[in-house]
Order: structure tokens, then C-alpha cells, then sequence
């Protein structure tokens, strides 16, 4: 399965927890770097959400803007059948899934139907095993197993 880079994000340290809209990202084993999370968790380290995620939301009369699920990484594939082990090629970065992303507070406060609506379908988390360390957006993303 083949898909391209959409979005990407960084979100900021600060109290209102801005999300920058950005042309590229550089990832390490310790996430994307310039994000709050960077070096927080290497199992939550960077976040990939599908544009599946957003249009479940518009279908069910959910109006939210890309970004605000949070991901660093807005692909136009479904990588949501990919499991702990499986592997996602976006350019010439190898990552790998480390677990699916849970459900948060923040969703809640989105709309109340948000977290049950994407249970499954909120995105997954992943962590940096080669390749370059930068992911541009309109990279190529590539599904290597399932």
C-alpha cells in the first residue's frame, strides 16, 4: 500500500499547547524533534494519524481541523491495521509501530462522541529505526508489512 505525507506537526511547549503546521520534521529515538514530547516516551514517539480519522469524524457531523488529533505525521492511507512490529517506510525513513495511540481527555473536549467514534481509528504511534532523519511533507509512504 502506497500514500503521501499530508500533514505535518510539531506541537509547542507552551501553556496552550500550539500546533505548528510545518514543511518538514526531523526524527531521532527520541521522536521529532522541537515537539513537547521529544524525549518523553520512545513508545509514544511519534504520532501518525490517517485522513480516515478525519473524514469518520466529518461523516458523523464532527467538524475538526487536521492537526488536532494531535499527530505529527497526516498520511492519506490506513495504516490502522498495522501492529507492534510492523513496518512504515514515509520517504527514506524506516519506522516502526509501537503501539496503537489511546484515547485522551482532549478528544472529549473536541466533542463528546470523538473518543468512541475513534476508538481504533485514532492513529499509531511509532519510533524511528533508519534512514534519514528528515520527513517532508508529499513524501511517499510506504506500508511494508501487516
Amino acid at each position: 500500500m502506497i500514500g503521501t505525507v499530508k500533514e505535518l506537526y510539531i506541537t509547542q511547549g507552551d501553556a496552550n499547547k500550539t500546533r505548528q503546521n510545518v514543511e518538514q520534521i526531523s526524527v531521532d529515538n527520541a521522536g521529532v524533534k522541537k515537539d513537547k514530547f521529544y524525549n518523553k516516551n520512545p513508545m509514544r514517539a511519534i504520532l501518525i494519524t490517517s485522513v480516515k480519522s478525519y473524514n469518520l469524524a466529518q461523516k458523523n457531523e464532527i467538524n475538526i481541523q487536521a492537526g488536532s488529533l494531535g499527530e505529527n505525521i497526516l498520511i492519506d492511507i490506513n495504516p490502522y491495521t498495522l501492529v507492534q512490529g510492523d513496518r512504515i517506510k514515509i520517504g527514506n525513513t524506516l519506522l516502526e509501530i509501537t503501539q496503537n495511540c489511546t484515547l485522551c481527555q482532549g478528544l472529549s473536549s473536541i466533542d463528546s462522541k470523538l473518543p468512541k467514534l475513534l476508538k481504533n481509528d485514532r492513529g499509531i504511534f511509532a519510533k524511528y529505526i533508519e534512514g534519514s532523519s528528515k520527513i517532508i511533507l508529499g513524501a511517499t509512504v510506504q506500508i511494508l508489512n501487516s
